[in-house]
């Protein structure tokens, strides 16, 4: 039995992709070379640029965020400012290339929102150490603990993401501090 090919339906296609950057690339330098102002990128660029992050957002390492938004806007931002780096001459697959400037813009954001939870969570908690230390100065250092406002199950969880980002904030200090020398050091260990 012969494998018969699927007929499957890309959502951005690349060639007409490609065609309207070449387009855009050509407006681009006609206004320069003229002295007019930039051309505004196309609708149907534009299209293309928001179904990549889109799709791309719901992919399983990007699907479960509560800022997913705020990723899908950095991408298209990211891509609306790199867009003049894309030369049609060295590359003919824009699909790739607005992909990639997406799921990196992705991962910034990502590390941004990490660093704001983390910053909330120690302030939580620094918070909660102040207030159980001003209650127990309050009750004449009777071995009196605040009630904490969170659960057991929350507070754990808490307490392994900051430790997990202060770990990782560690390691990457650690990795930049390391020099050619320590390497050669260790590997001759």
């Amino acid at each position: 039995m012969a494998k018969t090919k699927k007929n499957t339906q890309h959502y951005v296609n690349n060639k007409e992709f490609l065609a309207a950057m070449v387009e855009y690339k050509e407006k681009v330098r006609l206004n320069e070379s003229q002295g007019k102002p930039r051309p505004l990128v196309s609708t149907y660029v534009g299209e293309c640029i928001m179904k990549i992050a889109v799709h791309l957002s719901h992919k399983p390492n990007f699907i479960n965020y509560t800022f997913k938004e705020e990723m899908i806007s950095d991408g298209i931002e990211n891509c609306l400012m790199y867009i003049d780096n894309f030369d049609p001459e060295k590359s003919n697959n824009p699909f790739a290339y607005f992909t990639q400037i997406i799921y990196y813009a992705f991962l910034r954001r990502i590390a941004k929102e990490k660093k704001y939870l983390y910053t909330k969570h120690k302030l939580t908690e620094d918070m909660q150490i102040m207030n159980r230390i001003s209650d127990n100065q309050d009750h004449d250092n009777t071995d009196y603990t605040a009630p904490s406002k969170m659960n057991e199950w929350t507070r754990d969880h808490v307490g392994h993401f900051i430790e997990n980002f202060e770990e990782t904030k560690r390691r990457k200090k650690r990795n930049k501090n390391t020099t050619a020398i320590d390497v050669l050091i260790s590997e001759d260990k």
